[in-house]
């Protein structure tokens, strides 16, 4: 009878709303909040959507989104198999990032090295040079304030707040009221 109402309780609500005996969520044992994720690294950060999506917010407010875009433009370049698409992406980066003309210049030493030539014969790696200075760049200047905005804390207080808030109900009751209908 028990397992038979677990299975109706888990099938009525989505795994975010069924609750340990304790009533804490049983989905904030499994994963960190991603504020403290992003806390811990960049890496991390820049590993998920949302912190992406803050974290551009937080770098268009101070003029700097293209660190990031350029960073992102690199990891996706990297994943290109196609040679036709990698000279393809290869010269948006090029024309986007790092030309004398480019819409979004980002700042890195040697970038006068690379010229349009490099471009003919793309590989995989062509940008990792510059692509971890960006990421340098990012992680003792940008990340370090990112952390401390008011986008951030923001954020953080947001989660702390929904973790915080105290339910209406037990679980027990919430499933007695479910089965007892």
């Amino acid at each position: 009878m028990f397992n038979r109402a677990v299975s109706r309780l888990s099938r009525k609500r989505p795994p975010s709303d069924i609750h340990d005996s304790d009533g804490s969520s049983s989905s904030s044992h499994q994963t960190p909040k991603s504020t403290a994720k992003w806390a811990s690294s960049l890496e991390n950060l820049l590993e998920d959507p949302e912190g992406v999506k803050r974290f551009r917010e937080f770098l268009k407010k101070e003029f700097s989104e293209e660190n990031v875009l350029f960073w992102l433009a690199c990891e996706d370049f990297k994943k290109t198999q196609d040679k036709k698409q990698m000279q393809e992406k290869a010269k948006e980066i090029y024309m986007t990032f790092l030309s004398s003309k480019a819409s979004s210049q980002v700042n890195v030493e040697g970038q006068s090295r690379l010229n349009e030539k490099i471009l003919e014969e793309p590989h995989p790696l062509m940008f990792q040079k510059l692509q971890d200075q960006i990421f340098n760049l990012m992680k003792y200047d940008s990340y370090s304030r990112f952390l401390k905005s008011d986008l951030f804390l923001k954020h953080k207080r947001t989660e702390e707040e929904d973790e915080e808030s105290p339910d209406a109900q037990t679980a027990a009751k919430r499933a007695s009221r479910i089965y007892n209908t």
